[in-house]
């Protein structure tokens, strides 16, 4: 009898509902439900090269093909829509770390899919894309790079986060359409000890890919400091 007492006391006290739909069912996964897990908007067909939503899979959609960018591959597994888009925001804005650490575990779980496969190219470093010094102090932390600490934990890879400087404070990339944001970034970026970078094998982390200028340009200037290659790992891609 005592036993099932402080069963129920720790099943009620102890553990934490679902984050997404507060069920306090014990088939938890990362912190929300296996029916919530279920429904998120997991990424479906796409460019096998920059992961743009595609109605079908495909090794490569027009973009791509008509101007290649510099990354070789990006990976996410997900689509920036409900809930990602509300999710995403609180961890990047607010500092709910909880989040962080969910969407980080999703991520990390697809990867270890991705990493089993024979032909695989598995990074020697993780970078986490740098925000510029003024900005991280007004947000007080980079999104990017809590994620690529808790991937390398998960996947047992390094990540470095003094690889990859922002030299620029350039205006934010929301609302600006393509061009814009490519013209934005010009010179965005910096690598201060290329003789590190020479012949790696890199991924680049990020929460949301968009158009993908930022980690284009980033992934640019990395091949350009001597990177063998770059990959891009993101939590979610803008359909």
């Amino acid at each position: 009898m005592k036993n099932t007492q402080v069963y129920k006391w720790i099943k009620n006290n102890l553990s934490q509902p679902c984050l997404l739909c507060l069920s306090t069912t014990e088939a938890q996964h990362d912190g929300i439900c296996h029916a919530c897990l279920t429904d998120l908007p997991w990424q479906q067909g796409c460019c096998e090269r920059c992961a743009l939503p595609l109605p079908h899979s495909s090794s490569q959609c027009g973009r791509c093909l008509n101007s290649p960018p510099a990354f070789c591959r990006a990976v996410t597994p997900l689509l920036y829509r409900f809930p990602l888009d509300a999710l995403i925001p609180a961890f990047k804005y607010h500092s709910h770390n909880r989040y962080g650490r969910l969407l980080a575990q999703l991520l990390a779980e697809h990867l270890q899919q991705q990493l089993a496969e024979p032909q695989a190219l598995i990074p020697d470093l993780l970078l986490p894309v740098p925000m510029h010094p003024r900005r991280q102090a007004q947000r007080g932390y980079n999104q990017a790079f809590e994620l690529a600490r808790d991937l390398a934990s998960a996947l047992q890879l390094p990540c470095r986060a003094d690889l990859l400087q922002r030299l620029r404070h350039t205006a934010a990339q929301e609302g600006l359409d393509a061009a814009a944001r490519r013209r934005n970034l010009r010179g965005a970026f910096a690598c201060p000890r290329p003789e590190q970078l020479e012949g790696q094998h890199l991924a680049l982390i990020d929460d949301v890919m968009t158009t993908g200028a930022t980690l284009n340009e980033a992934s640019r200037t990395l091949l350009a400091a001597g990177a063998a290659s770059v990959q891009v790992w993101c939590v979610a891609r803008t359909p």
